[in-house]
């Protein structure tokens, strides 16, 4: 006897399960889908209804198991291959959601909102040219969409492309205000230095009642836009709104803790570092454990960071440096066991010229540049720009940074092993984490710092005053000892070096370092930079 046929299913069971769809009653959708499954296994209807009732749910994974069932009913249809790269895209599956989107896309080009969750996908997964590509496509079909033109400019600005990344956000917000768009907006503007209007983007988008947590953040945003302009108390009061909201908010207690640090209040810092694991809060703990003099807690603190393996952090490093030396130890970090060997100073060939074309650009740009000024506690009569320079339009950073890149690499190659971490998971692609201008002027000097938040630093030197004879006037000068560390012993050997203009300095993030004053009407303008660890 030959099999029988499926039985279908009933119109009137049909328009049932349809009216629980379009009623959002998933739970019930979810029960009588599984039932009617029973008798109707190969129904696609079903295995499609009941993917959108677990989808709906919050339950994807299950979802999508249901919907690669319909697309194995139907592999020609666009609309069930949809629905599975929506769950798969829910459920974490983004490189699955991807193939499904392109499938879906290769039917139906014509699929705007498939072009978008491509985008969206796409940008999760960090791959960004891809991303850009998506969204265009997805703009071409419907110009001005706010949506896709937010994520485009979030994916331009990761991308670097800060220009038109704010291009981008305002055109968005001439369609629709939306304190998201504006928060971004904000981000992008301070990114280049442009710190009165991100500030004004971030005042702009708590105006619009933002959900609690996008407040939250803004707040932290403006806070750290106020304390680059030196505007303290403001930013203390917008960490403190921030915190009023969530109260566990991790970067508002962090910036709190900054404030702390760099105001000498270590009691204070060390309790907001508690409140927090954010970036480096674990290290800066440390931190206010040595200078504080609580020499058994700092070294039981140490032990414990120390234990989870090699450690990465400079200001690891540098404590741990300052107390092996001063009390006659092994130093046992190993991130970088002799960081003076590992200083490089070294001249950059198209800086170096009399004439240098891109030197006298440099200058022009830093001169006539609409950079604000990033208020700095260490640098004495001098000016230090805020922002990230090498992600500014003008051609004149970018082609430094081109060159800097180059130098690095070279740097890299000749690193000795025995320098420890630093040199073995030293970054193959030089990414910079920040570049700045500092420009000084009679009496200026730098008092010793390091870079917590770098792997490598550097300076690159575009106009220094002449040293009259015999003498270390501007000079760079670096050593295992600053920054009021605690210490009986006199013996901190010190490396100073004389700069001229189209020289560079590459150096450990975990070295003390500082500027020594100079006499003279020549200002001394140089242009910093950290690069990220890998």
């Amino acid at each position: 006897m030959p099999p029988r046929a499926p039985v279908p299913l009933s119109p009137q069971d049909t328009q049932a399960l349809i009216a629980l769809a379009q009623a959002g009653r998933w739970p019930q959708l979810e029960a009588q889908a599984r039932k009617a499954l029973g008798k109707h296994p190969e129904a696609l209807l079903l295995h499609n209804l009941l993917g959108s009732a677990l989808n709906e749910q919050g339950r994807h994974a299950a979802a999508v198991l249901s919907f690669q069932r319909a697309v194995q009913l139907a592999p020609q249809a666009p609309e069930l291959r949809f629905n599975l790269a929506v769950a798969q895209a829910a459920a974490g599956q983004l490189a699955e959601a991807v193939t499904s989107y392109r499938a879906v896309l290769a039917a139906r080009p014509d699929l705007t909102v498939a072009h978008y969750n491509l985008g969206t996908t796409l940008q999760r997964l960090g791959r960004l040219d891809e991303a850009e590509a998506a969204f265009r496509a997805a703009l071409a079909q419907a110009p001005g969409t706010v949506e896709t033109l937010g994520n485009l400019g979030a994916v331009l600005q990761a991308q670097g492309r800060l220009d038109e990344a704010v291009d981008h956000y305002r055109e968005a917000l001439r369609q629709r205000e939306l304190p998201r768009l504006r928060h971004n907006l904000g981000t992008a503007l301070r990114s280049q230095g442009r710190l009165d209007e991100a500030a004004e983007a971030f005042e702009a988008a708590l105006r619009g009642a933002p959900e609690p947590a996008l407040a939250a953040d803004t707040h932290t945003r403006l806070g750290e836009t106020r304390w680059d302009q030196g505007r303290v108390d403001e930013a203390v009061a917008a960490y403190r709104a921030a915190l009023a909201l969530d109260p566990a908010h991790a970067a508002a207690h962090y910036a709190l803790g900054v404030v702390a640090f760099d105001g000498g209040q270590l009691e204070a810092a060390l309790a907001c570092f508690e409140q927090t694991t954010l970036h480096d809060a674990a290290e800066r703990r440390l931190y206010a454990l040595y200078k504080l003099g609580r020499t058994e807690a700092f070294r039981s603190q140490l032990a414990r960071l120390l234990a989870a393996g090699p450690h990465r952090a400079p200001l690891v490093a540098t404590l741990s440096a300052h107390h092996a030396h001063e009390h006659g130890l092994p130093d046992p970090c190993g991130f970088c066991p002799e960081p003076i060997r590992a200083i490089h100073h070294g001249r950059l060939d198209a800086l170096a010229e009399p004439d240098s074309p891109l030197r006298a650009a440099l200058l022009r740009d830093l001169r006539e540049a609409k950079i604000a000024e990033r208020k700095q506690g260490r640098l004495h009569h001098g000016v230090q720009s805020a922002g990230h320079l090498f992600k500014r339009p003008e051609a004149s950073f970018r082609a430094l940074a081109e060159l800097l890149r180059d130098a690095l690499l070279a740097y890299r190659a000749g690193l000795d092993p025995a320098l420890g971490v630093y040199a073995r998971d030293f970054p193959a692609e030089p990414v910079f984490s920040g570049a700045w201008s500092v420009a000084m002027r009679r009496g200026g000097h730098l008092s010793a710092h390091i870079h917590e938040e770098g792997w490598l630093s550097g300076v690159v030197y575009l106009q220094v005053p002449e040293p009259p004879p015999g003498r270390q006037d501007g000079a760079i000068a670096f050593s295992l000892d600053g920054d009021g560390y605690p210490r009986q012993r006199a013996d901190w050997p010190e490396t100073v070096l004389q700069p001229r203009a189209g020289d560079v300095v590459f150096f450990p993030s975990s070295l003390f370092h500082r500027t020594l004053p100079f006499d003279g009407e020549t200002e001394r303008i140089c242009i910093a930079f950290d690069l990220a660890p890998a």
